[in-house]
């Protein structure tokens, strides 16, 4: 049995989980977030200096929190935060000298499988598709028979679409079209796909949470659980993107961190149950850290047997 710590650096937010692990399971003793919003900090596609102090300070956070606890097994990973910039190597060194901490950056499939990993550590489902919206990416796997046979990285997030399209806090009509035009150019999915219609869709990520946390807000009749239809959906974006005062107050009743970024969010996921033809959205609270801890640390996969490969 032993304590382990892994830090995520998103482009939206910086995530510290900490584990007790025994064998091939685990147990999330507690988690704490930092809203960074580094992908704010990238210009012309660098990560500016005031960008990687951004960074550098959250780790040093929560070093001082591991320290106090006395954990020193940490892993420290970055995703489309320093993957999609053009100094990542500069980066990754500087935050190094800064804070001790050697981060790995995973690439955009690493991602969505440790993320699909992370997710079916709880669900367990044999076939669907899974998603991963970030500030700065969104991940797609499909699977069938329990493996994935589509995994995909796509270079647009909720929190880069709000940079690019978003001038005030909620989408005016016009932005909201452009949002959406930019999420069907770069997510394109296979036709064969799109055959897998009525699949169980498994989402995680600050935008799927928010969504399932507004739905048990307004049907509180269902109670609690983990999942949102496809019609549910339909109607909070429809309150989302109506730009009026309600949505505002929505948001910052539910989700107040991401009064910015919700609704670019939203839109990207309205627009992949779309495509797949999803008619209900689970959401887990298991993700890419559960994955990477379960594939590289503790050496296991889902059901116990080597890590598969992933086609293109």
């Amino acid at each position: 049995m032993t304590k382990q710590a892994i830090i995520d650096i998103g482009s939206n937010s910086m995530r510290l989980t900490l584990y007790h692990t025994d064998g091939d399971s685990f147990k999330i003793l507690f988690k704490e977030k930092i809203m960074a919003g580094l992908a704010g900090y990238v210009e012309n596609g660098r990560l500016s200096q005031e960008g990687m102090d951004r960074a550098c300070k959250g780790l040093l956070e929560f070093r001082e929190i591991l320290s106090a606890l006395g954990i020193e097994q940490v892993e420290v990973l970055a995703t489309a935060s320093l993957r999609n910039i053009t100094n990542t190597e500069e980066a990754v060194s500087y935050m190094k000298q800064v804070t001790g901490f050697s981060v790995q950056v995973i690439s955009g499939k690493e991602e969505a499988f440790f993320g699909y990993s992370g997710a079916m550590r709880e669900f367990h489902l044999d076939w669907g598709a899974f998603t991963d919206i970030g500030g700065a990416s969104t991940e797609i796997v499909v699977f069938s028979g329990g493996k994935p046979f589509f995994s995909a990285s796509f270079p647009v997030g909720s929190l880069n679409l709000y940079r690019e399209y978003v001038k005030k806090i909620l989408n005016k009509e016009k932005a909201l079209h452009r949002i959406q035009q930019k999420i069907e150019k770069e997510i394109v999915l296979e036709e064969s796909l799109l055959s897998y219609g009525a699949a169980p869709l498994v989402c995680v990520g600050g935008t799927a949470r928010s969504i399932l946390q507004i739905a048990k807000k307004l049907y509180p009749e269902k109670g609690e659980r983990n999942y949102v239809t496809d019609k549910e959906l339909r109607d909070i974006c429809k309150i989302l993107f109506s730009g009026d005062r309600d949505a505002i107050d929505l948001i910052l009743k539910i989700a107040p961190d991401r009064i910015h970024t919700l609704i670019p969010g939203a839109s990207i996921l309205q627009y992949i149950v779309h495509r797949l033809g999803s008619h209900k959205l689970m959401i887990s609270k298991y993700g890419v850290r559960e994955g990477y801890l379960c594939q590289k640390i503790l050496q296991t996969d889902l059901n116990g047997i080597s890590t598969p490969k992933i086609g293109n």
